[in-house]
């Protein structure tokens, strides 16, 4: 069966998710944005939420427990964050180029445009499939300019075996 005549593909595919830019840096001091929309709240207290990264991105090498994240939301109308970040960067290409980025106080860039972002700290990891999903504790959140008079935006997919 293949994933156009898989009946699991058309339904797995419209579970809805947002869309994010999540942020960081490497040890060394390189910084990077990709897209992710696998993202979801995990728990309450202490706030959390668990991020899936596919584990051919760099970013999986990065990312140790006490990592340092942002997880900038895109609104509704930011389609200029999906054109900019969308094919991904390599580990030493600059990703933040005619962005305006500001810095939370542990110096992890925030796209200040954004619809709002959360700054957060890997506190665990598990290996699934093709993705590792990173359990991630909120320890300050911002709204961006447009955060009142917008909704974030929803990713629904044709096909769940792809993005």
């Amino acid at each position: 069966m293949t994933a156009t005549t898989d009946p699991i593909a058309p339904v797995l595919g419209r579970i809805p998710s947002g869309v994010f830019i999540l942020t960081t840096r490497h040890a060394d001091g390189r910084e990077t944005g990709t897209l992710v929309s696998w993202v979801q709240q995990a728990s309450f207290s202490p706030p959390m939420v668990t991020v899936a990264v596919n584990r051919k991105r760099y970013l999986t090498e990065w990312f140790t427990e006490s990592s340092g994240v942002v997880l900038n939301l895109v609104g509704e109308q930011q389609k200029q964050f999906l054109k900019h970040f969308g094919a991904g960067f390599g580990p030493e290409e600059p990703a933040f180029d005619g962005m305006t980025v500001s810095r939370t106080p542990s110096g992890l860039p925030i796209l200040t445009d954004a619809f709002g972002h959360l700054e957060g700290i890997v506190r665990s990891q598990l290996e699934t499939g093709d993705h590792v999903i990173y359990a991630v504790e909120v320890v300050s959140a911002g709204s961006g300019p447009m955060f009142s008079e917008s909704k974030p935006m929803v990713h629904i997919r044709k096909n769940g075996y792809n993005y």
